[in-house]
């Protein structure tokens, strides 16, 4: 067991809602071992609140999060970064800014919740479907035995954590 505390990113575009779900999924889920960071090629500027409201449902922190640019992480006074995963099709499809330590990559989509229109339940279901599958990804990660996995083997995993159940495709790619 090490004693590293890995930073993770989350990206989406507009840094609102599924980036926000998983950043503080992880924080708390991680345990100390890991620290999350979210944000977004364009973000809209606050956070949703029926993001804050599915992780105040399921016992998650609600407070400090803000809708960045991806750009405030590209920086040489930001955290180096660990892992980086991308939870919308979006973000994954765009050129990303060169990420100093060259941190591994996967694609972890999930349909955005923000996008539903309809009832203010069939709304805050599409979120706490998002927060499961997200939950789901960031559990499978946890479980990986970090330090003593090859890169290699490790890449693979992180792959195929982001095809598990609720997966969507990058535009533009095939599955």
């Amino acid at each position: 067991m090490t004693d590293k505390t890995y930073n993770v990113l989350f990206l989406c575009t507009g840094n609102s809602a599924r980036s926000i779900l998983a950043e503080s999924i992880l924080n708390q889920e991680g345990k100390g071992r890991f620290r999350a960071f979210s944000a977004g090629s364009y973000p809209k500027g606050e956070v949703n609140p029926h993001a804050l409201k599915e992780l105040a449902a399921l016992g998650y922190p609600t407070t400090g999060f803000s809708s960045k640019s991806w750009d405030v992480f590209a920086g040489p006074e930001a955290p180096q970064m660990d892992f980086i995963f991308t939870v919308c099709d979006s973000a994954a499809g765009e050129a990303c800014p060169v990420w100093l330590g060259h941190p591994m990559t996967a694609h972890w989509g999930v349909e955005d919740p923000a996008a539903v229109e309809g009832t203010e339940i069939e709304v805050q279901r599409a979120f706490a479907q998002a927060a499961r599958f997200l939950k789901n990804r960031i559990s499978a990660f946890l479980s990986l035995p970090l330090s003593s996995i090859d890169k290699l083997a490790l890449e693979q995993h992180l792959r195929q954590i982001g095809k598990m159940a609720g997966s969507t495709t990058p535009h533009g790619k095939a599955s």
